[in-house]
């Protein structure tokens, strides 16, 4: 095995096979001393490493060998929802910049060098990177699990592939090419962070060796950019990712996470570039800084959507950020001109139990209403503006004044007769999304049946509670907002249709910690004159009818890998509490 040194000596005369140099020029070059340089020269010659001529030998290629890159993996399968609109119309890694796409420039630099065996991870938007395959003999790999995974979903499936391998991501923009024929050893690119910064913070040792890294820091080095594994590396990261990655909380993770958990077992050295070398484009302002061209035109529909609608130039968007409430939708707020508003795209899947056309007459009626101020504009395919509440606060189960308030705007809505031609029909949605989990596995579990016996007994009992108006469907905390002057706005109708009133009543009591005297409390504030004992009755039931419903609503996207957390149990328990209690007065057995 050569040395460091040595390797430097014969990679830099292997890359420059008909220059003759000094060895002064060469220590110059290397930036060793002359002194070193001399002794290295005898040493080459002594192994026969060189010829007499000071050439590089065919023994002196042979023995570059080991350390000549073999392939390199572009990580292309996630989402990128930081960097919000563009992200959500094609991967990051295709964006233009600078007259290049950004994962065509890398694939090219890649080859400059030799580097033809590139293994490409697509998992979003997939099929836009297919063509990629003709185009440059890159082998495509997807990654099924990109939504609900991190990257060391895509890095298991490349374990086999892991040897002297380049791990690139797609969207970084290289200055000037990293990339290198021969390497040493393996490492881990880094720039340095002025300032405070929320990325992986390196701490390394004598030898440069990385000893430690965390998340967050000041004026420090910071991963950024591609990583080099060595074969040695590969064989022992590749093990351990293996045997890791039956864990769910590694499969949540980064591979670098594992990779520092390790890290007094797995060698990287840190690699140090100028800010200027390596870019990494976090936010649409950045790449503007970067490339002029995305003032003007960023060949956004989102961006093109929303100047057209109030009436702006593409430059006057600014200030973009993700936001990353909601689990169907992904949104981002934006300022035009000092205002500041919010953009709201569909999530994938969504238009399977959402109907846009119902969302949007619904939010033209609260509008009118004044229930909801904040909606300026929706297109038939999802697409909204609204107006962004600055420092609003969500309702307060246990606020009188909230909860007041926001009965009586459910109370407004039901009793104002207006209508849509939109029905929720609580029974089959409740059926379609029995379906959408019986084809996902997901309806076989131990007390299903009970479930569903106890849903179909209120069904019948509630058969003849037939009072229909038009409803929120999804009247819960999140969805009242409440601004700095206490003015409350119930947003979100994705949901809406004509319904029983029950149904926002009995959504209002599903998403909250109320006991069951609570809840009946809340019946009865609700109801005022109206109320009764069969009304409360039937009102209960709709509550665990509608709980059913969610707890349905949140295994669908617990199957799609969406966390919904505490709430797929809480509605599993109230399907079954507020059933009993419901048919406990209706005098059915259970």
């Amino acid at each position: 095995m050569v040395s460091e040194k040595q390797f430097k000596f014969l990679s830099f005369l292997l890359d420059h096979p008909q220059e003759d140099f000094t060895q002064r020029e060469l220590a110059e070059e290397l930036g060793l001393s002359l002194g070193k340089v001399n002794s290295l020269f005898k040493e080459m010659k002594e192994a026969q490493f060189l010829d007499q001529e000071g050439h590089l030998s065919e023994l002196g290629k042979k023995a570059l060998e080991p350390f000549r890159v073999q392939n390199a993996v572009i990580m292309a399968a996630g989402m990128s929802s930081r960097f919000a609109p563009l992200s959500y119309e094609k991967p990051k890694g295709l964006l233009n910049v600078k007259g290049e796409v950004l994962i065509e420039r890398q694939i090219k630099q890649l080859h400059s060098v030799g580097i033809k065996d590139i293994t490409l991870v697509v998992g979003y938007m997939k099929e836009k990177m297919f063509y990629l395959e003709e185009k440059y003999g890159v082998e495509i790999v997807v990654n099924e699990d990109y939504y609900r995974y991190n990257n060391t979903s895509s890095m298991i499936l490349v374990a086999d592939k892991l040897s002297n391998t380049y791990i690139c991501s797609s969207d970084n923009y290289f200055e000037k090419n990293p990339f290198e024929k021969y390497v040493y050893k393996g490492y881990y690119s880094s720039v340095y962070e002025e300032g405070e910064t929320d990325e992986y913070c390196i701490t390394v040792d004598k030898k440069d060796r990385i000893i430690d890294a965390k998340i967050g820091g000041s004026d420090t080095w910071v991963m950024l950019g591609h990583v080099y594994f060595d074969r040695e590396f590969s064989n022992k990261f590749s093990s351990i990712l293996r045997e890791e990655y039956k864990k769910q909380a590694v499969k949540e993770g980064l591979w670098e996470d594992l990779y520092i958990k390790f890290i007094s077992e797995l060698d990287l050295r840190i690699r140090r570039y100028s800010k200027d070398v390596i870019r990494e484009f976090d936010s649409l302002e950045e790449l503007r800084e970067f490339d002029k061209e995305y003032l003007k035109n960023t060949n956004s529909k989102i961006l093109s959507n929303i100047s057209r609608i109030l009436g702006c130039k593409e430059e006057d968007i600014e200030q973009i950020s993700p936001i990353k409430a909601g689990l169907t939708n992904t949104s981002f707020k934006f300022s035009v001109l000092g205002k500041q508003y919010v953009y709201r795209h569909p999530g994938k899947g969504t238009e399977e139990y959402i109907n846009r056309n119902s969302e949007a007459a619904s939010m033209e009626i609260a509008k009118k209403l004044g229930i909801d101020n904040t909606y300026i504009h929706m297109d038939e395919k999802g697409w909204k503006i609204s107006y962004y509440i600055e420092n609003a606060r969500n309702l307060d189960y246990h606020n009188n004044v909230d909860v007041e308030q926001a009965l009586k705007y459910l109370k407004l809505l039901h009793s104002s007769g207006e209508k849509t031609e939109y029905e929720f029909d609580i029974w089959n949605q409740i059926n379609s999304f029995l379906h959408l989990l019986s084809e996902e596995n997901r309806d076989d579990f131990e007390d299903m049946d009970e479930l569903l016996s106890l849903i179909d007994k209120l069904k019948v009992e509630l058969s003849n509670a037939q009072e229909y108006c038009l409803c929120h469907c999804d009247s819960y905390d999140p969805n009242f907002l409440i601004d700095r002057k206490n003015r409350m706005y119930l947003i979100d109708w994705e949901y809406s249709g004509m319904a029983h009133p029950a149904v926002d009543v009995g959504t209002f009591i599903a998403c909250s910690d109320y006991n069951i005297e609570e809840a009946k409390e809340i019946i009865k504030k609700y109801l005022g004159e109206e109320y009764s004992i069969d009304k409360v009755k039937t009102y209960l039931g709709y509550t665990a009818v509608i709980s059913f419903y969610w707890f349905l609503w949140a295994l669908h996207q617990d199957s799609l890998g969406k966390n919904v957390g505490k709430y797929l149990y809480i509605w599993y328990k109230y399907t079954k509490t507020y059933a009993k209690e419901a048919l406990k007065f209706k005098g059915v057995n259970f």
